[in-house]
């Protein structure tokens, strides 16, 4: 039986959110089905589950500890009278599943540009569990585990602000009301903020600090901007960039995902990449905004992003000249490049003019603000 296009392209996104268990119950029941039919998702499928094995322990449920049949498409776990999926497993991504609060029967689910999000804050609240004794561990930029979450909370601020959930306190500092959106030096603003909101929960208890970023997390989740595609179009400013709520979606999740591999080579314990249909939507957001960063005068560079299933390539800087270098990446090194985790000179330099190549991975690693 043929597969359907649309059909594969939405079931592609949800498919990290369904290897956690986290999809409602409808759509968790209706993956199995396509990926009877489709080769590249049930792979996919397979290598998802099998991490979630891994993050689970050996204790999990079901016959190969991951709720699924050994035939690669999983059985779909019944849910408990409180609406809580995959209660049985001891591991620590059943933990802090079962911790969750229950997903409501009628609540909708997040649209496609939102799922990536959810994936990569479903896999966060899993690796958060392991934490008990590390909270004091330092990640980055000086930070300790529990201050990382923290900055999340803050990071998480302008976007729930802009749809309309209140600020975390302490209360933040109001512009003046004749302020244009997100004007002046976001970057002053936005370190201050996270300055403010890692104080103040360095006097609470560090798993009060996980409720607040998984409450935070969840409201993002169940704002009407997360379940419809046009409300979710509108543009708006925020971090300096002027995107749609969308793709505001998609950097909480790129962020949320660089600071989970943060925290994952602190605590020893690896963080795999997002799923490939979300990860080629962090890729593809990453070139836009690296292309306006380089602007129509750059010397022209063709950048090539490929991996086991895809390849893509990019023509970013001046249209008025030939390419004058080429760059082929990884799309897990060129998100950790945008991400500000890997070093332009540990790349391969590509081909052609060495200049116009390391003006386009130098600014790359510029944009980083993580």
């Amino acid at each position: 039986m043929a597969t359907d296009a649309r059909d594969h392209a939405t079931v592609s996104e949800l498919l990290g959110a369904w290897a956690l268990q986290a999809l409602p119950a409808d759509e968790q029941r209706a993956v199995p089905a396509h990926l009877a039919d489709c080769e590249e998702c049930a792979a996919e499928a397979e290598r998802l589950r099998a991490t979630v094995r891994t993050l689970n322990g050996p204790n999990g449920n079901g016959a190969n500890g991951d709720g699924s049949n050994g035939h690669g498409a999983a059985d779909v776990p019944q849910d408990d009278a409180a609406g809580h999926p995959f209660r049985t497993g001891t591991g620590p991504l059943a933990a802090a599943l079962a911790h969750r609060p229950p997903v409501p029967r009628a609540a909708p689910a997040a649209a496609p540009h939102a799922q990536p999000y959810a994936a990569t804050v479903a896999a966060l609240q899993a690796l958060l569990a392991e934490a008990d004794d590390a909270w004091s561990t330092e990640v980055v930029h000086g930070w300790t585990v529990r201050d990382t979450v923290a900055h999340l909370i803050a990071a998480d601020e302008p976007l729930a602000v802009h749809l309309g959930l209140p600020a975390h306190e302490p209360p933040a500092h109001e512009p003046p009301a004749d302020a244009p959106d997100d004007g002046g030096d976001w970057r002053t603003a936005w370190e201050a903020r996270t300055r403010t909101v890692i104080a103040h929960e360095r006097a609470r208890d560090p798993h009060a600090t996980v409720a607040v970023w998984r409450d935070r997390a969840a409201e993002l989740l169940a704002a009407p901007a997360a379940t419809d595609p046009e409300l979710a179009a509108q543009a708006a400013t925020l971090m300096g960039a002027r995107l749609p709520v969308a793709e505001h979606f998609l950097v909480r999740a790129f962020e949320t995902w660089i600071h989970s591999h943060d925290i994952g080579r602190a605590l020893d314990r690896p963080v795999p990449p997002p799923p490939a249909g979300h990860l080629w939507r962090l890729v593809r957001l990453a070139v836009r905004i690296l292309g306006q960063a380089l602007g129509p005068k750059a010397p022209p560079v063709a950048l090539t992003v490929t991996d086991a299933s895809r390849t893509t390539e990019w023509v970013l800087g001046s249209e008025d000249e030939p390419v004058r270098a080429e760059i082929a990446l990884d799309p897990v090194d060129f998100c950790l490049l945008i991400g500000g985790r890997t070093a332009p000179d540990t790349l391969p330099p590509g081909t052609g003019d060495p200049t116009a190549a390391r003006t386009l991975l130098n600014r790359a690693a510029q944009l980083a603000w993580l």
